[in-house]
């Protein structure tokens, strides 16, 4: 793709059809990867199929998410209109970007927003909404990041853009899978920090808010 890197953090989306359309945005801006915090299957209802061409990782906790995109020196951006967040269209990137959405209803939450680097906003010139959709969000940042990477336009056929070959199916359906030595990795990780915040303190790995029920299928 180029010198910079981008990925999207699902985290606390509440409405289920909004991760298939979030993935297939991912798609066409040429997102790296999706990471998942919290369950592991995923509702791809939305997609058209571009659940095929991303690569999902899982994490138990932002935490830990946020570990993983600082080993890859990731900056990681709320999407909030916020104190403090700079209009997406001045392109206030500086190197690979890690992307986190709100809640379509209350937006980031405080420990979300503690894992984050900085704040984008998209400006508004009419007087009718107060925000936009979440995935409406998304295409709009992811978009203007990939503006600023540089990254290549895809080929285009008639009025569409050229889909790449499918590629041959691997896992579970819906399901992000993972090694068991990163399991375990995760396992300990969790105990090591239990106090710090970023999940639920009751042990339960499975555990996970009332929202992410609403987000993901059984």
């Amino acid at each position: 793709m180029g010198e910079y890197e981008s990925y999207v953090v699902i985290h606390n989306i509440a409405k289920r059809h909004n991760v298939g359309t979030l993935a297939r945005s991912a798609t066409a801006f040429g997102v790296s990867e999706v990471i998942l915090v919290g369950r592991r299957d995923f509702n791809a209802f939305g997609g058209h199929g571009s659940t095929s061409y991303l690569r999902f990782r899982h994490f138990h906790s932002l935490f830990d998410a946020r570990n993983f995109l600082k080993e890859r020196d990731c900056d990681i951006c709320g999407i909030e209109i916020t104190d403090g967040a700079m209009a997406v269209n001045q392109h206030p990137f500086q190197k690979s970007t890690s992307f986190l959405l709100g809640n379509e209803g209350t937006g980031l939450s405080p420990k979300e927003c503690e894992i984050c680097d900085f704040f984008v906003y998209i400006p508004q010139y009419g007087f009718g909404t107060a925000s936009l959709n979440v995935t409406v969000a998304a295409f709009i940042v992811l978009h203007h990041f990939g503006v600023w990477a540089g990254f290549s336009e895809r080929i285009r056929e008639g009025n569409k853009f050229i889909v790449a070959e499918r590629p041959a199916k691997q896992g579970k359906r819906n399901y992000c899978t993972e090694t068991e030595e990163c399991i375990a990795g995760e396992r300990k990780s969790r105990r090591e920090n239990a106090s710090n915040g970023f999940f639920d303190g009751s042990g339960n790995e499975d555990s996970c808010s009332n929202l992410l029920d609403a987000l993901f299928t059984e």
